[in-house]
């Protein structure tokens, strides 16, 4: 377990080669928590699981990923889980880290589904969901936050963050309009900017 908590710690490649690889079962069962502890925040949880314990990524891996998800269909933190095991264990870790992450969900989700058709109009039920949800945006404005930290330093990628926050909250335009439009001239400006600098 004291290598695969170390494997990310290591920035390069081959320094990654010296480290043994992470288990399929440490995949299963760290995208098995994500899915326990995710209720409604499942980027924050993947990224404190395989950032800030296991260390399997690092703040700029982990941000790659969640922003080559925001292309992928379905939810994003599905999309983490495949990405984060094909890019530890290949195929079979994208695999084991899905398999880990849609046990409890539908198990869990089909159970709940019918009480909730059941009993979803009762004021306490309500209630119960309006608090889960007030959770839900606090861990996510959270894992945004971390997410940005890393980039705070760089003008091009400020800018573009804040156009994409106000596009996204204020014009109420779709995601996909805002990656479409946003992503195109952020890789332009990046390019310069680094062209500038070299």
């Amino acid at each position: 377990m004291a290598g695969e908590s170390g494997l990310a710690a290591s920035s390069g490649p081959a320094e990654r080669d010296l480290v043994r690889p992470v288990s399929l079962s440490a995949l299963f069962i760290a995208f098995l928590s994500v899915a326990l502890l995710g209720f409604g925040g499942g980027i924050a949880w993947a990224r404190r699981i395989t950032v800030d314990q296991r260390r399997w990524l690092s703040e700029p891996d982990f941000a790659d990923i969640v922003s080559l998800c925001q292309f992928m269909p379905g939810p994003n933190v599905v999309g983490i889980a495949v990405c984060t095991g094909a890019k530890l264990r290949g195929g079979i870790g994208a695999i084991a880290a899905l398999c880990g992450f849609i046990v409890i969900p539908w198990s869990v989700g089909l159970a709940l589904g019918a009480l909730l058709l059941e009993y979803g109009q009762l004021p306490i039920v309500r209630n119960i969901l309006g608090g889960v949800s007030a959770v839900a945006a606090g861990l996510l404005i959270a894992a945004g936050l971390r997410l940005f930290a890393p980039h705070r330093r760089h003008p091009v990628a400020v800018v573009f963050g804040l156009l994409a926050f106000i596009l996204m909250a204020f014009t109420k335009l779709p995601l996909l309009a805002v990656l479409f439009g946003l992503v195109p001239l952020s890789i332009a400006a990046s390019g310069i900017e680094k062209a500038r600098v070299g």
